[in-house]
């Protein structure tokens, strides 16, 4: 029993290949903007690259680019077939063509919804790159004059001040770096050398942060040095006192803000998807009505179309055997080509080689 069975006539069909002419070039313009949102995040991810440990974090944009430039090229060619639909003579040089075509275009509408989805399980993958990133960026915030790592700390100080973050997981993480580079401490100092001897590592450690962690909105002077240490300012406490600094760390405010752009994306991406999958509907409603006119060969009569000939369960069944027997192919050849009789078979002579032939009459 056929799934979803609707009965067309001719104005029908023809209304059919019109409107989805019109929406397969819609789809088109639904490529591009995938191809953009995918560009626009790989744009906005290479804008951090710095901050950012290698890994897969640019899987999502590179499927959304692919599927954006196939969504194009599908498109394009399923509003030619539907033009053509609206004949039925033109029709019949896509009657083969069709049902590929709409496969191809399930297996691509799928890979959107993979794309979707995609958006929302990279937080975790972004995070620890966010991590791993911001910790090395912060760890080399010193080396100003090493070659490779001098622009850390413009882009760590450029990141504090615009993000309104400070530190990796908060600003406690400069208190166990050394991010004050050793060309500018003074060696003389019997305060610098106490603090070098001891630290296990030789570190100058301070419970410190960098300019860039201070709250300009704060009605009091930034205090970025000596935090914790409440006689060191007037009439100050490190732990009541709400502090003019940032307090939030950078990788929780990356995080919000490309979680912010990917759950954007996603949802374009399944308003999107569920837009395809419509028209997806359309062309197989389409493909099947065309199909059984020409089958009964009134081509101004009424057809049925439907979205599967055969029930799920039997459709699931068929195509299951299909892919078994894809396997079994090349055995039953090669076992039906040992047992062939006629082959390596020697040639043999059923007439007489002694027979003289008749001399024809003059």
């Amino acid at each position: 029993m056929a799934v979803l069975k609707v009965k067309f006539t001719k104005t029908k069909r023809d209304k059919l290949a019109q409107i989805l002419w019109i929406l397969n070039w819609i789809s088109v313009v639904s490529g591009i903007i995938l191809f953009s949102l995918g560009l626009f995040l790989k744009i906005e991810i290479k804008k951090r690259n710095e901050v950012m440990a290698k890994g897969d974090i640019n899987s999502v944009p590179n499927m959304l680019i692919s599927v954006g430039v196939i969504a194009c090229i599908i498109n394009f060619l399923g509003g030619k077939i539907c033009y053509d639909c609206s004949d039925a003579n033109k029709f019949s040089r896509w009657k083969l063509v069709m049902l590929p075509y709409i496969v191809c275009t399930f297996c691509f509408t799928f890979c959107i919804l993979v794309g979707a989805l995609m958006c929302y399980t990279m937080r975790n993958e972004l995070e620890e790159s966010l991590y791993l990133g911001l910790r090395d960026a912060i760890k080399f915030y010193k080396d100003t004059d090493i070659p490779g790592r001098c622009f850390l700390k413009k882009t760590v100080d450029m990141l504090q001040i615009g993000f309104q973050c400070c530190g990796n997981n908060g600003f406690r993480d400069w208190f166990e770096i050394q991010w004050v580079s050793a060309r500018y401490l003074n060696m003389a100092s019997k305060e610098v050398l106490d603090r070098l001897k001891s630290n296990v590592d030789g570190k100058f450690l301070v419970d410190g942060v960098p300019f860039s962690c201070c709250n300009p909105s704060s009605p009091r002077p930034c205090i970025q040095h000596q935090l914790t240490n409440n006689s060191a300012h007037y009439n100050y406490d490190f732990l009541t006192e709400e502090l003019n600094i940032w307090v939030r760390g950078c990788r929780e405010a990356l995080l919000d803000h490309y979680t912010a752009i990917m759950r954007s994306i996603g949802i374009a991406a399944l308003l999107i998807w569920l837009f395809e999958l419509s028209v997806l509907i359309g062309v197989r409603y389409l493909q099947t009505a065309m199909k059984n006119v020409l089958l009964l060969g009134d081509l101004e009569g009424e057809s049925d179309g439907w979205l599967l000939e055969n029930s799920f369960v039997e459709t699931a069944k068929y195509n299951i055997n299909i892919i078994k027997n894809l396997g079994k192919a090349n055995q039953i050849s090669t076992v039906s080509s040992m047992n062939d009789p006629n082959i390596n078979v020697e040639n043999t002579n059923c007439g007489k080689t002694n027979v003289t032939t008749k001399s024809i009459p003059a």
